[in-house]
């Protein structure tokens, strides 16, 4: 795990977006994870920014994003469906028949965690996986306990991850209570994930996903075991960690980082 600590969340953001387009300048055949959330909205801004500067192309990139609330029809303004076109999709050059999230209205639950793991398999894998972190430690809806060696499924949301979201329904309490999700074993198995956490609100939970224990109560720890994976921070979501000293000095000296210096 390489981590990156940036001043502020504006650099964090552009810094996450760099890499993204980076990789797909390398590949243009790229299969790219998504995810949702208010964090995630910065980066997509940026991104469409690139796309309308020329300086990555979208036309030939597949995306897969990490999961959708059960219930949701894509024309509802609170799935993830509709909160991917109107933040992305719409804003750059890509086929929107490439753009794959789990069918929020599937009435067999199971097949349909199939039927995306066969997807994700059928286009070769996915060669970036970019993530946030819940409160809690999740990734994706793989909330506490969750397995580390999980599949695509349906999952019950927490009380935690309720009360969190739920400000963006209106009403409230009219965000579904379940969600399908990419297992913590699907999202390790992407050739390079990375992970962007910002604010200070994150700060002890970011500590413990980076540096604590592996543990099933924070499946964002489960990152550690993952080969290629980079964790973006700005300051305050930094300000818990311990070994900020080494993070620095890697970025400040290794050549991988010196395009982004």
């Amino acid at each position: 795990m390489e981590v990156i600590i940036r001043p502020t969340t504006k650099e964090a953001v552009n810094l996450t977006a760099r890499l993204i387009a980076a990789a797909i300048r390398r590949k243009p055949f790229f299969k790219l994870g998504l995810a949702t959330g208010a964090t995630m909205e910065a980066v997509y801004a940026d991104l469409a920014a690139m796309n309308r500067a020329k300086e990555v192309d979208f036309s030939r990139v597949v995306t897969f994003n990490l999961d959708e609330y059960i219930g949701l029809p894509p024309e509802d303004p609170n799935s993830y469906r509709y909160y991917m076109n109107r933040n992305l999709f719409s804003k750059i050059n890509i086929d929107l028949g490439n753009t794959n999230l789990p069918d929020g209205m599937a009435k067999d639950e199971i097949a349909e965690g199939q039927r995306y793991e066969k997807a994700i398999r059928d286009a070769g894998g996915i060669d970036l996986q970019l993530l946030g972190i819940g409160n809690d430690g999740h990734i994706g809806f793989n909330e506490p306990i969750s397995s580390l060696g999980s599949r695509t499924r349906s999952k019950a949301l927490t009380p935690a991850t309720y009360a969190q979201n739920s400000v963006y329904f209106n009403p409230p309490d009219s965000m579904p209570k379940r969600a399908f999700t990419m297992g913590v074993g699907t999202i390790l198995e992407a050739a390079r994930v990375v992970m962007l956490i910002t604010g200070k609100k994150k700060a002890g939970i970011a500590a413990k996903a980076i540096e604590g224990p592996i543990t099933a109560m924070v499946t964002g720890s489960a990152l550690q075991l993952h080969p290629s994976t980079v964790v973006v921070l700005d300051e305050a979501a930094a300000s818990e960690l311990k070994q900020t000293e080494y993070y620095n000095w890697v970025f400040a000296n290794e050549p991988e980082w010196k395009p982004y210096r």
